[in-house]
């Protein structure tokens, strides 16, 4: 079988979110958000230094956190992930397994982890497709594989 080589821009339809071991079905975004929890520490200058050194602050990572929202339309023959299953997850007030990948790499997530379902919200608007919405917040560790996210180009930034 040959390789196909990406290019270009990277299409957001090519990324999937995984929930309870099925893609988010009918899905039309997903936003993952990593965030870290910082501290800052401000110490006085030593003696010999002026007291205007002892206005810059160190800050240290003290935590990683990783938030995933998404939306759908709900649809009546889904096979996948959707509003009824997510519905089915959160009642249970258990967290799930959640993975990220990129389509047609399902064996390779570049994140994986532990989550809660933080909020699940539908909205049947009259003569308009029922939408729903679930956030997702990280329950432990999550795991990270950059090389499960195709960019070809060296990277230029050091450790």
């Amino acid at each position: 079988m040959a390789t196909t080589t990406k290019t270009g821009y990277c299409n957001g339809s090519d990324m999937l979110l995984y929930i309870g071991g099925k893609a988010v079905g009918h899905c039309t975004t997903h936003t993952t958000t990593i965030n870290s929890e910082t501290k800052e520490r401000a110490v006085k200058p030593v003696a010999i230094e002026g007291i205007s050194a002892g206005r810059w602050k160190n800050k240290g990572v003290v935590g990683l956190s990783v938030s995933i929202s998404a939306e759908g339309l709900v649809f009546y023959q889904e096979s996948e992930t959707g509003y009824k299953s997510c519905l089915s997850m959160i009642s249970k007030g258990q967290s799930v397994e959640v993975k990220c990948m990129e389509r047609e790499n399902a064996d390779k997530p570049y994140l994986s982890g532990k989550f809660v379902i933080a909020s699940l919200e539908r909205v049947d608007a009259a003569q308009d497709d029922a939408t729903y919405s679930i956030s997702l917040e990280n329950d432990g560790v999550v795991e990270f594989d950059e090389t499960a996210i195709t960019e070809t180009a060296e990277s230029t930034v050091e450790a």
